[in-house]
């Protein structure tokens, strides 16, 4: 098992969950983090401190697009080990929102550490 960020992070990239990772398994795109799931001990320490809820354990039903999305991209895009003043704005506008990954989704690389 191992947790993966689903579309819950676009547009949202708290970024609580990188700062309590005791692997350092976080990667940023430019507008949401995913998850390496080689580097992920399945410890769940992320879950909970998530805000937008988008971090899940790939044993959910419907995950695997998430799951082949962490992969690619974790392999992209630059690692990131805390919290940096890179939430968007206008994040809480659009926490919970449906249909994000259509209408805002960016394979960019994000600014990592």
């Amino acid at each position: 098992m191992t947790y993966v960020v689903t579309e819950a992070c676009i547009r949202c990239k708290y970024m609580d969950c990188v700062e309590v990772c005791p692997v350092d398994c976080f990667y940023e795109g430019e507008n949401m983090l995913v998850i390496n799931p080689n580097e992920c001990i399945d410890c769940g320490v992320c879950e909970p401190e998530c805000p937008a809820e988008a971090i899940l354990p790939d044993t959910e039903n419907g995950l695997e697009k998430w799951l082949e999305l962490n992969t690619n991209f974790s392999a992209q895009w630059p690692n990131v080990t805390r919290k940096a003043d890179q939430t968007p704005a206008d994040a809480d506008e659009h926490k919970g929102e449906e249909g994000k990954f259509d209408k805002y989704f960016s394979a960019d690389a994000g600014k990592g550490d």
